[in-house]
């Protein structure tokens, strides 16, 4: 899911396990990572998520909403902010936040 300042990429299946949740997390934790623009990317806390969600960027395809860009590959997903260079990538093998 990508709105002008936030893009979110939820995850069914990885072999990865998400850093240990924060004790002000009261949701669940660990299935997604978000970019808000002008901050560092994070993993979700929320008691929702975007599975099922009627956008999903198909393999190969890009969205770009304000300063935030997502790219879908075969190998993952790819969102940053052009404007400061923060950004994640998460696969079923693997997650990065830059």
């Amino acid at each position: 899911m990508i709105v002008m300042d936030l893009a979110r990429c939820d995850i069914i299946d990885r072999d990865w396990s998400p850093p240990p949740r924060p004790a002000d997390c009261e949701f669940d934790y660990g299935h997604g990572i978000e970019i808000v623009a002008g901050q560092p990317a994070s993993f979700v806390c929320a008691g929702d998520t975007v599975f099922g969600a009627d956008e999903v960027l198909p393999y190969g395809d890009a969205i770009t909403a304000g300063p935030l860009r997502c790219e879908s590959g075969d190998s993952g997903i790819t969102c940053r902010d052009a404007d400061t260079g923060h950004g994640f990538t998460i696969a079923p093998n693997a997650y990065q936040l830059f």
